[in-house]
Formats: structure tokens, sequence, C-alpha cells
């Protein structure tokens, strides 16, 4: 019984945490957004193009995903981003398609039609720093 109270304790107590803690680091992030590259038009758009074959799967209030995120608007990268943690569909397809649900992780889809999937924030910002940085 003790650890039954003790399970049920951490749970509401990390919820609560997160209540609290979120609306404070999306404050954070809002007024501290980045600034993007400036890229002629036709550049930007050949980008966005190449940059419709990326999805950033993520939680909202996760620093990990922040901190991409923050590199995508750094590298003015239109990625698509789809929210695993409300969404039970994107959820479900993190997990049928990478094998788990961790966030961030990119799917990567090429010219094929294959698709890679990329979990550790700093692989995927080391990626598309490669693959976009002007």
């Amino acid at each position: 019984m003790v650890i039954l109270d003790m399970k049920w304790f951490f749970k509401i107590f990390f919820k609560t945490i997160r209540l609290i803690v979120g609306p404070i680091i999306l404050f954070v992030d809002k007024i501290t957004t980045p600034r993007g590259i400036k890229r002629p038009e036709d550049e930007q758009q050949k980008i966005d193009l190449e940059a419709r074959n990326l999805v950033l799967y993520q939680f909202k209030t996760c620093p990990f995903c922040i901190k991409v995120k923050r590199n995508n608007k750094r590298l003015s990268l239109n990625i698509e981003t789809r929210d695993a943690q409300h969404n039970q569909t994107h959820r479900e397809e993190l997990l049928q398609g990478g094998g788990q649900v961790k966030v961030p992780c990119l799917k990567i889809v090429d010219d094929k039609g294959n698709h890679r999937w990329m979990y550790e924030s700093d692989e995927i910002m080391q990626y598309l720093q490669d693959r976009f940085a002007a």
C-alpha cells in the first residue's frame, strides 16, 4: 500500500512541476527566439522544398525539442512539427516508424521514399547544420 501511495505522490508531484515549469519554458523561448538566416527568395524556396521531406516529432515543453526548434529557426528551416505528447496519431506514427516514443525525433524521407528516424537532439542539429547552413 505504501508503494502505491508513493507512486501516486510522485506522479502528482511531477505533473504539478510540469504544469508550473512548462509555461515558463515556453514564455522564455518565445521572448528569446533567435533570428533566422536571410536568404534570397529563390534559395529559401529551394530549402523549403527540401525541408518538406522532414518532420520533427516533439513534446511542446521538452527542453531538447525546444533546442532543436531554436536551431531550425536560426537556420530558417520550415520543418513540420508533430506533437507526439498530446496527439495519439502522431505518437503512434513515431512508435511504429522509429520504434520508440522518444523526442525529439527527426523523420527524414529520402528521394526514394525511404525513412530514417534520428533521435538525439545534437545529432539532429548537426545533420541540419551540415545540410542547410549557408
